[in-house]
């Protein structure tokens, strides 16, 4: 059974238009465990991993809202609960289709913490907002008393800004690795894992939000094996996107795509780590592959029918 590590995208639990409800994800879920077990009925030994975006912003702003009534908890503690709830929604939903399948595998979320390093320049210049809009008052009241990094955010208000530093090391790798040997098809660094430093032989939560393509990848390293899939909106890779001269990627090697990152073909805040996570890989280990593919097409895209390959 060959095994490869699943990074679902915003599109595999969320979809745009769709009220941000708990029903409406799970419903977008229970459609996306179709295509996952798919993978398994043919033979592959799938690892899960997943963003968390909305989701753990949605947490904040409830936390926000209702900090009259009871204390906000931290960040960290915000995206745990991300972690369980969607992991949760994973779990349930490919259970359900594996038991219509008459498949009898176990599924298991694993809630799982990423050591980061506290000298990450990121924690220096924070970029990713999360939460709610404040007032410029609301914010420098935050700003005072909470140490929060505000920012002005393209004339709609104040947001919270955190760092997005790079993942180093698994802390649950050996439970996942147990799991996974064991026969369970394991969900795990939910939204790229939750942020700790190591501190004086201990962890430490810190606020701040791990790419979850980057922890897709240090995950897939870990484990070792040898395809990485990263599942998108978009059925491949392109450059010139959304332009008369649009072209699709069928397969480019890592020096190919360094320089269509160069070009400025990738879009910071969506396509561009995906192709960094798979240039990481790629480079990681001679005969490793990295394929960007859409969900629908994540079967095809396996058998080199679809999807963008990246090799070294």
């Amino acid at each position: 059974m060959k095994k490869i590590v699943v990074a679902l995208g915003g599109n595999a639990l969320q979809k745009s238009g769709k009220p941000a409800t708990a029903q409406a994800q799970l419903e977008v879920v229970r459609e996306t465990s179709k295509h996952l077990v798919d993978l398994i009925e043919d033979g592959y030994e799938v690892v899960i991993a997943h963003g968390n975006g909305p989701q753990v912003g949605r947490i904040v702003i409830q936390n926000e809202t209702a900090n009259h009534v009871t204390p906000a908890m931290p960040f960290d503690v915000c995206g745990s609960m991300s972690q369980g709830m969607i992991g949760y929604h994973i779990q349930q939903a490919v259970g359900d289709e594996l038991n219509k399948r008459n498949i009898n595998t176990p599924v298991t979320t694993l809630v799982t913490q990423v050591v980061v390093d506290k000298e990450d320049q990121a924690f220096k210049n924070p970029t990713k907002p999360i939460g709610p809009f404040y007032s410029e008052e609301e914010a420098k009241k935050l700003k005072e008393e909470k140490g929060y990094d505000i920012v002005e955010d393209s004339g709609r208000g104040y947001r919270r800004v955190v760092a997005s530093p790079m993942p180093e090391r698994i802390v649950e790798l050996k439970s996942v690795k147990t799991l996974v040997d064991a026969g369970h098809i394991v969900i795990t660094v939910g939204g790229g894992g939750i942020p700790v430093i190591e501190k004086d032989n201990s962890l430490k939560g810190v606020a701040a939000v791990i790419d979850k393509d980057l922890a897709s990848e240090r995950l897939a390293e870990d484990l070792e094996v040898d395809t990485l899939m990263i599942l998108t909106a978009v059925d491949k890779v392109s450059i010139n996107f959304g332009k008369e001269n649009q072209k699709d990627l069928d397969k480019i090697t890592v020096k190919e795509a360094y320089k269509y990152i160069e070009e400025g073909h990738f879009a910071p805040g969506s396509m561009l780590p995906k192709v960094k996570a798979a240039i990481k890989f790629a480079e990681s280990k001679p005969g490793r592959k990295a394929l960007i593919a859409s969900l629908s097409n994540a079967k095809e895209a396996l058998k080199g029918e679809n999807g963008t390959v990246i090799v070294n």
